[in-house]
C-alpha cells in the first residue's frame, strides 16, 4: 500500500522555481513529521527540509535554506515543498517522506516515496 506520494517534479531552469507536492495516506498521515529527502546523480540521499505535523516548526538543510520553504495542509494531508532560485546542484530525485522525530538521517522516516525528478537546466 502506497502510503507517500510525490508529484510536481520536472524541467527547471537555473534560478526558476517549482513546488513539490505529496500526499499521505494511511499510517503516514498520522505521522508527528513529514519532509523531503533528495538523491543527486552519483551522491547519496540527502536530507533537505522537515515539518512538523502539528505546529510550524520546520528545519532545512543549509544548502537550502532561504531559497526552499517546506509547508503543509493537514486538512488535505499534504506537505509542499516551493523550490526557488534553484541550480543545477538541484537536480535530483525528490523524496517524500514521513516519520516521528525531525532529524537529517534518513533512518528516522518510516514512510519513503517513489520520488519525483527534479532537473534543472543550466
Amino acid at each position: 500500500q502506497v502510503q507517500v506520494v510525490e508529484s510536481g517534479g520536472g524541467l527547471v531552469e537555473d534560478g526558476g522555481s517549482r513546488r513539490l507536492s505529496c500526499i499521505a495516506s494511511g499510517g503516514a498521515s498520522s505521522s508527528a513529521v513529514m519532509g523531503w529527502f533528495r538523491r543527486a546523480p552519483g551522491k547519496e540521499r540527502e536530507f533537505v527540509a522537515t515539518i512538523r505535523r502539528i505546529g510550524a516548526r520546520t528545519r532545512y538543510a543549509a544548502s537550502v535554506e532561504g531559497r526552499f520553504t517546506i509547508s503543509k495542509d493537514n486538512a488535505k494531508r499534504a506537505v509542499y515543498l516551493q523550490m526557488n532560485n534553484q541550480n543545477p546542484e538541484g537536480t535530483a530525485v525528490y523524496y517524500c517522506v514521513a516519520g516521528e522525530c525531525m532529524r537529517e538521517a534518513s533512518s528516522e522516516y518510516n514512510y519513503w516515496g517513489q520520488g519525483t525528478q527534479v532537473s534543472v537546466s543550466s
